[in-house]
């Protein structure tokens, strides 16, 4: 039997989380952050409060997350990075998300309204050079 590590799976779901935040957000010009920004260049401050929001998403939804038929999505991480990017999908109303069929139910209806209960997250460059929230 494959022995589970939850702490790469909450690293593995972070990692697709911010990647997807850098992914769909965008500079001043309508650009996405990621053409020319890293997870190395999102303040300590936003970088926390992404890292503590993944945490705490993943750890009361990880057998959702991990449930019979969770897809394994286009990230090749399995369901857990796939959950990563669709908790920043869901969470700020794009147009994909748990919810669009991928997920089976009812877990895509529990893990649609657990992401919406943290609500909406909009990046920015800051003054500094960062990406804040």
């Amino acid at each position: 039997m494959q022995r589970v590590n939850p702490l790469k799976e909450l690293m593995e779901f972070t990692d697709c989380y911010v990647l997807a935040a850098l992914w769909y957000s965008e500079d001043e010009n309508g650009r996405p952050l990621d053409a020319e920004y890293t997870a190395a260049d999102i303040s300590p401050e936003t970088l926390e409060r992404m890292q503590e929001d993944c945490r705490k998403f993943f750890t009361e939804n990880r057998n959702f997350i991990l449930c019979d038929g969770a897809p394994t999505g286009f990230t090749g991480t399995g369901p857990v990075g796939m959950a990563g990017y669709d908790f920043w999908l869901t969470r700020c109303g794009h147009g994909a998300g748990f919810w669009d069929g991928d997920w089976p139910e009812p877990y895509a209806k529990l893990l649609t309204a657990a992401a919406c209960a943290y609500g909406e997250v909009n990046l920015h460059v800051g003054v500094d050079g960062l990406i804040c929230d």
